[in-house]
């Protein structure tokens, strides 16, 4: 019934992501919403049973079917600790249905018909804002800055709306995760991505530690770029570097990407070739269209589909491999049933960064001199991203939930939470007179009424790949097998498990402050090239 379910729910939820106007698509999602509501009965009676049973291993060993869901079956009665009684439960289900939902819905909607007024050339256009989001990567500083300022500007129609969709969804966590017994929704959070404090808490120690390593690379890409006071603004975190112009085509980057996977494995090659002959990717910016990129997983029809908003760059092509790597991720793991193919949210970045990480790597290989600047300084881009802007992220995150237990919080709170945030994770390389205030608009991750703190899991991804691309230069080709099998297991373990498995210890800082020598070194090899 849950594959079931999730194959209708798809259906409309991809076909919206293309389309904010659908309404067709949009009245099918809320009655299969209304439908998941009504399973609420069943699965808390479910639960609640499960939890009560006292010969529950007796079971579990008489069957090699229920022995499959073991993990499952043990997450359901840690889960059950949480629950409210039946009837509460049933009303919390529905009652969501018509907060959280519909802000998020809304969210969607404001970003996804988003207009921006530029003027470019002295010119006049109203563009989609994606189109704009993605002029930060022009290498004409004049396009970039006026981008800048006219997204700024432009958030004024819908900061109000964003504003009261993010305490409507953050309040209504509060209250759930009181209501269930947790301590914060960060706790619940950590539960619910299998993962323990132990381990965010020694990856953020090395996180915090290798800060100015991060804000040395970006004070010397301001010295390039002829900033005097060696910070940065933010209209320039994307300016490309190096003489070489990434450009592609679409076809030049699926072949790109095609020929880069092998260097891993050829059925890693096949399947993102696949992807491409098999149309799972609509990757052409159009007004309507949801901006950035993700992947969604089809298990029930055993494919993948991916929307991504391609402009030809060359931070393109590497988002093109990050989607492409969920769609390997989510293939490995189709012989597995369905309730055994629910990864959380940490891991799920893994197989992503993995295949991003193999493209850039691949790509230095084989770069001229000239060129290897421009890949470097790309891949130094994307890390400092998933380490400095992500803890930004975490940082905004969790003030706003302190912040929200007592008030609903305004425009500027949001912004000024954002601008300290920033402070904090980027420091003295940030130029403060050129930040970003509305992040909080155009990230749709705070507004995930399901899925709160999702920043800190792209850190894990990016360092948890960074010790898996370690193990795969010391072994070679045989590592591929090896890496396979650890994506087929991710729906069935915790994080600290699947870390035993590969011969990580996650809570030890050391192995964090390793992954984190890698980009470390990389960063030091860009300012020795420049």
């Amino acid at each position: 019934m849950s594959s079931l379910i999730y194959k209708i729910a798809a259906y409309s939820e991809l076909s919206l992501s293309v389309d904010a106007k659908n309404d067709k698509a949009l009245q099918s999602l809320e009655k299969i919403e209304k439908t998941i509501t009504e399973t609420t009965e069943f699965d808390v009676a479910f639960k609640k049973w499960l939890s009560k049973l006292d010969n529950l291993d007796e079971i579990i060993n008489s069957s090699d079917y229920i022995k499959t869901h073991e993990f499952i079956l043990k997450e359901a009665i840690k889960s059950a600790k949480h629950m409210l009684s039946d009837e509460q439960e049933i009303v919390i289900s529905k009652m969501r249905t018509t907060g959280s939902g519909s802000w998020s819905k809304l969210q969607e909607f404001l970003t996804s018909t988003h207009v921006v007024e530029i003027s470019i050339n002295g010119e006049d256009k109203k563009l989609p804002l994606p189109v704009v989001r993605n002029m930060a990567y022009s290498d004409d500083l004049y396009t970039r800055k006026t981008a800048y300022f006219a997204e700024l500007k432009s958030y004024s129609k819908i900061e109000n709306s964003s504003a009261a969709a993010l305490n409507g969804i953050k309040g209504e966590v509060i209250t759930l995760s009181k209501l269930r017994g947790y301590s914060s929704p960060l706790d619940m959070t950590l539960e619910n991505s299998r993962m323990d404090r132990e381990t965010l808490s020694a990856m953020l120690e090395a996180i915090t530690e290798y800060l100015p390593h991060f804000r040395n690379y970006l004070k010397k890409k301001a010295e390039l770029l002829g900033h005097k006071s060696n910070k940065l603004p933010f209209y320039d975190l994307f300016a490309p570097i190096g003489k070489v112009e990434m450009k592609f085509t679409y076809d030049e980057a699926r072949k790109f990407i095609v020929d880069n996977f092998k260097t891993f494995s050829q059925e890693l090659a096949d399947f993102a070739d696949r992807a491409f002959k098999e149309n799972w990717i609509d990757a052409e910016q159009r007004e309507g269209k949801r901006g950035g990129a993700f992947c969604y997983n089809l298990h029930p029809i055993k494919e993948s589909r991916v929307l991504a908003n391609f402009d030809g760059s060359f931070s393109n092509v590497t988002t093109l491999a990050h989607e492409l790597g969920h769609a390997y991720h989510g293939n490995c793991l189709m012989d597995e049933t369905f309730l055994n193919s629910n990864y959380p949210m940490p891991i799920a970045e893994t197989a992503s960064i993995f295949c991003e990480t193999l493209i850039i790597d691949a790509a230095l290989e084989i770069a001229k001199k000239e060129e290897r600047l421009a890949i470097l300084e790309n891949s130094l881009q994307s890390s400092t991203q998933t380490i400095v802007d992500i803890y930004s992220r975490f940082l905004f995150e969790d003030e706003v939930f302190k912040r929200r237990e007592d008030h609903s919080l305004s425009v500027d709170e949001f912004k000024s939470i954002m601008l300290d945030a920033q402070k904090k994770a980027y420091g003295d390389a940030l130029d403060e007179n050129y930040m970003h205030p509305y992040m909080w608009v155009n990230k749709p991750h705070y507004y995930y009424s399901d899925a709160n703190y999702y920043n800190f899991p792209y850190a894990f991804g990016e360092l948890f790949v960074k010790g898996l691309i370690a193990e795969y230069k010391k072994r070679g080709n045989e590592f591929a097998n090896d890496y396979k099998k650890l994506l087929s297991l991710t729906g069935k373990n915790d994080l600290y498990t699947l870390g035993k498995i590969m011969g990580f210890d996650l809570h030890s800082v050391d192995f964090w402050k390793s992954s984190l020598e890698v980009i470390t070194k990389d960063i030091n090899y860009f300012i020795s090239l420049v």
